[in-house]
């Protein structure tokens, strides 16, 4: 069973909705330890000072920011407690907005918000009421220590919470040299062929339909050599051919799309059924 990280409440104008977070992701990257290629003994991380190269225990070491290139001001585990975040147990909504208001960009983690025992009736309240309006609620939160901006939303007939990141922490589209060009032009003959590509390959969104495939044949290259199977190396698939006519382009994409689409709806043929043979007919 799944153990809530953290347990408060949720409250907006004078109503409290005890809850518990958790979790609602579980990753499934491929993690690898480093080894020594000779042995194959574990490689350990060592500590060491740049000054003397002597190995540093972790009671003698302390935090620094460095303030220019290599100056830096220490800071004890004190000195940041005295400014850390408030451990509320309270996530106050601060306003509550559209959802199609706020772009992907700022959504970082989210979490399962569950009912206390006693917060049915609110709980149930607050979610039917994001519901029905297409709003979430904005405020904040501290977990471990770290204080988020917060949404609170629907989803999944539940309540989730999405830790978001801060408008300065989102890098600004001029900080990219090549937003800085004129846009090209594109013709209405162009448009209207890539608005019927995008069409020919619309589909209904199901996230089951879509498979991390590298860690899978990751897992498999590992079963394979556990077992003492000989690994074959592929070789590079050459680089697609650049396509200078985006009117040939986009025609030749969306037949093929169409075909593909067609293929897909066609019924499946049936088999021929095999003629009877004729009972031979009874000696009498």
């Amino acid at each position: 069973m799944a153990r809530a990280i953290w347990s408060g409440a949720i409250s907006f104008g004078l109503v409290m909705v005890p809850v518990k977070v958790y979790s609602a992701v579980s990753r499934k990257d491929v993690r690898f330890n480093q080894l020594h290629g000779a042995d194959g003994g574990r490689i350990q991380q060592k500590r060491v000072c740049a000054v003397d190269g002597e190995e540093v225990p972790y009671e003698e070491i302390v935090k620094g920011y460095e303030i220019e290139p290599g100056r830096y001001v220490t800071i004890t585990p004190a000195e940041l407690d005295s400014v850390a975040a408030e451990r509320t147990r309270r996530i106050e909504i601060e306003e509550f907005v559209a959802l199609d208001d706020i772009d992907p960009i700022h959504w970082e983690s989210t979490y399962y918000l569950a009912p206390d025992k006693t917060a049915g009736k609110p709980y149930a309240l607050l979610l039917a009421a994001l519901e029905s309006t297409s709003r979430v609620g904005l405020g904040r939160v501290v977990l471990r220590s770290k204080e988020y901006l917060a949404a609170i939303r629907p989803a999944r007939d539940a309540l989730m919470l999405s830790t978001m990141l801060f408008a300065d922490e989102i890098v600004p589209r001029a900080a990219v040299e090549e937003f800085g060009e004129e846009p090209a032009e594109v013709s209405p003959k162009e448009l209207a062929i890539a608005e019927q590509l995008v069409g020919s390959l619309s589909a209904d969104w199901d996230p089951d339909r879509y498979k991390d495939t590298y860690r899978e044949r990751v897992l498999d290259l590992v079963k394979a050599k556990a077992a003492g199977r000989e690994i074959v190396e592929h070789a590079e698939a050459e680089p697609a051919a650049r396509v200078d006519d985006l009117m040939a382009a986009l025609e030749a994409s969306l037949a093929a799309a169409t075909k593909q689409a067609t293929a897909k709806k066609a019924p499946a043929k049936k088999a021929a059924a095999k003629p009877r043979r004729a009972a031979a007919p009874k000696k009498s």
